[in-house]
């Protein structure tokens, strides 16, 4: 019908939505997961649930197992990533850890770090041994 500007709203004429901090978050997991893969480590798992715990990677190489907290905080408003590291989510970790161990007998002779990743814009940090 002439002079009928109605139209059916396309996919192009939407914009776009940003990233939902869960899938942020994931994709902050997968960068710190090449990280270590390029390093030579092996990912054993992720995101697995273990003592009530969620343990975001575990990762080995050679005779060392870590267990890795990733940490993402985008922008100078938010503080930075390290900061959300406090004595509650090192002891969850350890918790987790330890849970982890014991549903897999195999790994327990491996020597055990702890390492929190603070992803950030400009690359990634790698905190070590917090926990020990």
């Amino acid at each position: 019908m002439p002079g009928n500007d109605h139209r059916t709203p396309t996919t192009s004429d939407v914009p776009p939505r940003p990233p939902s901090t869960s899938a942020r978050g994931r994709a902050a997991e997968r960068r710190v997961a090449w990280h270590y893969r390029l390093r030579g480590y092996r990912i054993l798992a992720r995101n697995v649930r273990a003592g009530g715990v969620e343990l975001d990677l575990i990762v080995q190489r050679g005779r060392r197992l870590v267990f890795c907290e990733v940490k993402l905080k985008e922008g100078p408003g938010y503080g930075d990533p390290l900061d959300a590291v406090d004595e509650w989510k090192r002891e969850r970790l350890r918790r987790g850890a330890q849970a982890w161990l014991l549903a897999n007998p195999a790994f327990r002779h491996l020597r055990v770090a702890f390492e929190f990743a603070a992803v950030r814009p400009g690359g990634i940090e790698l905190v070590s041994d917090l926990l020990q």
